[in-house]
């Protein structure tokens, strides 16, 4: 009997391997291929996301350098720009230091240096107009605080009131630009 008990326990329990499965219930090794098919492709999806994020932190990475690039280059050629104008400038002087430097190694009279001077002074107009600056016009004109810079109001019977009767230190504009007012004195005269 132990052996026939023993063989039909077996066989019992082989055909429980062998019986379907219950309405619902998947079978366990159905169930172990499911899940590492669903695990193999969440992990796929991950890797795929994980690539992505990569990808992007990469691209960023190397915008935020052109970008740092970029402004470095502007800055560089603003500069640039700047040191050549300059240049420009100096370059239209350089014979006004020129012309003065031979003014002050002459031994001449007194009339020949002055002419020297108003020669140089001359040259140095020149040189600044080409520049584009500009004298503002000063004595004689009605008084404007754009460009004039008063320092003394005088009571005068003389000139028209705020008329600008003298003319202490030029004004100078660079084109539309004020650079330095002029700086004045100007009539004051309520009965004109």
């Amino acid at each position: 009997m132990g052996k026939a008990n023993g063989k039909s326990e077996t066989n019992r329990l082989d055909m429980e391997h062998e019986l379907p499965p219950a309405d619902g219930e998947p079978n366990p090794p159905e169930q172990a291929e499911a899940q590492e098919s669903s695990a193999d492709g969440a992990s796929a999806e991950l890797q795929k996301i994980k690539a992505e994020r990569d990808a992007l932190v990469d691209r960023l990475a190397r915008m935020q350098a052109e970008f740092d690039n970029a402004r470095k280059r502007a800055v560089k050629e603003q500069q640039d720009y700047r040191d050549f104008a300059v240049a420009d400038a100096i370059k239209s002087l350089l014979p006004v230091i020129d012309s003065f430097e031979r003014a002050l190694q002459a031994k001449s009279e007194g009339g020949d240096f002055r002419n020297g001077v108003e020669l140089i002074y001359k040259q140095l107009q020149d040189a600044l107009a080409k520049m584009g600056v500009q004298s503002i016009a000063a004595k004689g004109e009605q008084f404007d605080p754009h460009v004039h810079e008063a320092i003394e109001m005088i009571e005068t019977r003389d000139a028209a009131d705020h008329e600008v009767i003298e003319e202490l230190q030029r004004g100078y504009k660079l084109k539309d630009r004020l650079l330095r007012p002029a700086m004045v004195k100007v009539a004051s005269n309520p009965g004109k």
